[in-house]
């Protein structure tokens, strides 16, 4: 079934990355997560990077944004800006409330074998059919669905924007994901097409390692309701991270490998967490 039309394969490639000071994650963040004023303006950035935050190797593709107003209706960004490590995109929140940015993608890996020697290759789903061999045999194909999401909030927060897509895996805030603080706990929930998901870990990184050398990640695990609470323990922009289904422990020697999984998913997210 075709779940999303864009095909961004990095975003879903970089997201399914363990925690780990040296893997180069993909995110995307607004410069602050609340303004004030009259029309204001908010900037989202995206990168591909060491650090966290820190554009360090490589711009992410923001062109295909979808940012829902607090109406319900998707708004256009502006100024869309792409450098080598950096990207950028302007939104002008003309109405009150709350504002959900997200990012969608849709990648594939296969394995072959051709002449009875084993191939792989992996790209756009539109790509694969007209790329692998019409003689391949043993084909296995696994698709990944991703989604990469952030919260902004002009003057009044809102919760219109806080309904499930019912489509792939999402992490729905049940607590307002704008004006966090430290200290203070916040709500989830975890659905794969629009149901529960009980049972899914879920990796927080805070920002900033850069400056103190530590990652201090943790990872909390949904309960039979699909539900989860972070605790924010310390001022900083937080990546939420996860993906399904988990991936198979390597088998012993000797076994064979369990075949990959038809579909994977996999989610992110920015959070903006302010000193109490």
């Amino acid at each position: 079934m075709k779940r999303f039309n864009l095909t961004l394969a990095a975003i879903a490639l970089v997201a399914c990355l363990p925690l780990s000071a040296h893997a180069h994650r993909g995110w995307m963040a607004p410069n602050v997560a609340e303004v004030e004023g009259k029309e204001p303006w908010v900037t989202i950035h995206g990168a591909i990077s060491e650090d966290l935050f820190v554009a360090d190797h490589r711009a992410l593709a923001l062109d295909k944004l979808v940012v829902l107003g607090p109406d319900g209706k998707t708004l256009k960004p502006e100024n869309l800006r792409a450098g080598q490590q950096l990207a950028s995109a302007d939104l002008k929140l003309v109405q009150p409330g709350t504002y959900k940015i997200s990012l969608l993608s849709e990648s594939a890996m296969a394995s072959y074998k051709l002449k009875g020697e084993t191939k792989r290759w992996r790209g756009s789903p539109e790509a694969m059919a007209k790329e692998i061999p019409a003689g391949a045999e043993d084909l296995q194909v696994t698709t990944t669905y991703g989604r990469m999401e952030t919260y902004v909030t002009a003057n009044d927060a809102s919760d219109a924007v806080l309904k499930p897509v019912g489509k792939g895996l999402e992490i729905l805030p049940l607590d307002h994901p704008t004006g966090l603080m430290t200290g203070q706990k916040t709500r989830f929930r975890a659905l794969l097409d629009g149901k529960p998901l009980p049972g899914l870990t879920v990796g927080v990184v805070p920002g900033g390692v850069r400056y103190r050398g530590v990652l201090k990640e943790f990872a909390v695990t949904s309960d039979a309701k699909g539900e989860f609470t972070v605790t924010w323990p310390m001022a900083e922009m937080y990546w939420l991270n996860t993906s399904y289904p988990p991936r198979a422990p390597a088998p012993a020697e000797g076994q064979p490998r369990p075949a990959p999984a038809k579909e994977r998913f996999s989610y992110s997210a920015t959070f903006e967490v302010l000193p109490e």
